[in-house]
């Protein structure tokens, strides 16, 4: 696994041992960023259930300003504490050691504009995590989230909340969902 592009380029990362974590392929790492390009430069980046950190480093690296980890299992921070240091990207980077839930209340920006979520496939803490975040003052309607979920994930529940698919995205065995806040009437207008 290595970073694609920018100022971390060609550069390898580790991942955590065992079945835990799923590190997200580099073609369909390089895809995610194709359609996030225009959004990276000088943005805030959440990447939530993050693994090695490669989503968040890869962001960092492509001009992110800032980049939030939530992690909470011990190997995974430990790879994502020696990714951060071999890109020298340690500087921009926050690292949330705790349940991505609790996490959620601890970041504490005015806006976030991209969200990555990577939790584990058949579990219901994906639609968790979208409620939460729901309900985040630093969620705004132009926050751009991307769920990383199984082809048959049943996200039919969020349509209690105030967020939306807009975009589908589906591999060989998995999908990006691209979720924002709905547009208001008022907002629509302008």
């Amino acid at each position: 696994m290595r970073v694609i592009a920018g100022s971390a380029r060609r550069l390898r990362l580790v991942t955590p041992e065992g079945m835990e974590t799923r590190p997200t392929q580099d073609i369909i790492k390089e895809t995610l960023f194709n359609i996030l390009m225009p959004d990276i430069p000088g943005c805030i980046f959440l990447d939530l259930c993050a693994g090695s950190g490669q989503i968040g480093i890869e962001a960092l690296s492509r001009g992110a300003a800032r980049a939030y980890f939530v992690e909470n299992g011990r190997n995974a921070i430990a790879c994502i504490q020696k990714n951060l240091h071999t890109t020298h990207l340690e500087d921009r980077a926050v690292l949330l050691k705790r349940d991505v839930l609790s996490a959620l209340y601890h970041i504490h920006e005015k806006t976030v504009d991209v969200v990555y979520i990577d939790p584990p496939y058949g579990s219901d803490s994906a639609l968790q995590i979208l409620e939460v975040l729901d309900r985040q003052p630093y969620i705004h309607e132009d926050t751009i989230i991307v769920l990383e979920s199984s082809l048959d994930a049943d996200l039919s529940a969020l349509e209690d909340t105030s967020l939306e698919i807009y975009r589908e995205k589906d591999y060989r065995t998995n999908r990006h969902l691209f979720i924002r806040r709905r547009r208001t009437e008022r907002s629509a207008e302008e």
